[in-house]
């Protein structure tokens, strides 16, 4: 049931969304001056997506987006929840939740939470983000260790990534084949180099009818769990929302796929194509 926590990492961050850090030749980022009132979401969307393994159920998973404050900013709060459900709990009990405080013009984070229970792992951590001093410091709760990282300007969290890339991309800007990076700190091996392949237009027939989405490849590691290097797909919606439609995964040993299951609070129309 290894597979299914990996899922549920992909929907909470490495769903990552869709692309495009406009990132120059220098590798320096340049972000947009304000992206609240351009968003692809708003405060109250709520996404639900469903991990079935085969024929099993199972788990599912929850995105929402809360305002907050935090030493006086203004910010967006996302609560990512994960469990196994029925039969699939009986095997290996999944609770996960996830919280990142991120900021509502740039989309930089100011605090990342994540708080897992998977078959009896557990992590404790939160990450305070000081951009100022280009410092990141993780405090691992449960080992009572705090490890100071350097970063840089694009650094994000495992959720705030997500939401962050939404706002930034540009559809006609995306070339099949070409692939970009992300860096990420959300754990304490430290900064995550992520890199994610555009594949094309693809539509996927879902529960809510055909939908038109933007096909990506998220590289993760070959070996005991995946397949090979590229067994990794995401489907987004090519609409103003940019919302994760499908994540499937060739495993070792069968495979794993996420399917929206519900949402709610969406900033713009969620376009189906009709017969």
């Amino acid at each position: 049931m290894k597979k299914i926590c990996i899922v549920l990492v992909l929907i909470f961050g490495f769903t990552i969304n869709s692309q495009v850090q406009q990132l120059e030749n220098d590798g320096d980022f340049h972000l947009p001056e304000n992206t609240e009132n351009t968003s692809a979401f708003k405060i109250g969307e709520w996404l639900k997506f469903r991990i079935h393994y085969g024929f099993l159920n199972a788990s599912y998973a929850t995105l929402q987006v809360k305002s907050h404050e935090l030493d006086g900013v203004p910010v967006y709060h996302v609560v990512g929840n994960g469990k196994t459900t029925g039969f699939a709990s009986i095997f290996f009990k999944v609770d996960d939740t996830y919280e990142s405080f991120f900021d509502k013009k740039d989309g930089k984070p100011y605090k990342f939470i994540r708080k897992i229970d998977e078959g009896g792992y557990t992590k404790d951590i939160e990450v305070n983000f000081d951009h100022e001093k280009d410092i990141a410091v993780l405090n691992d709760k449960k080992k009572d260790k705090k490890f100071n990282f350097t970063i840089q300007e694009g650094i994000q969290d495992l959720v705030s990534a997500f939401y962050f890339l939404r706002n930034n991309y540009k559809v006609e800007e995306l070339v099949e084949g070409e692939s970009i990076e992300l860096d990420l700190l959300y754990d304490d091996d430290g900064v995550f180099k992520f890199k994610l392949k555009y594949l094309g237009k693809e539509v996927l027939r879902t529960k809510y009818g055909k939908v038109e989405c933007l096909k990506f490849r998220p590289y993760v590691q070959s070996g005991r769990v995946f397949k090979e290097q590229e067994s990794l797909s995401l489907w987004v919606s090519n609409d103003n929302n940019r919302i994760p439609i499908r994540i499937q995964a060739e495993l070792s040993v069968g495979s794993i796929k996420a399917d929206l299951d519900g949402y709610n609070g969406l900033k713009h129309q969620f376009k189906i194509i009709m017969d």
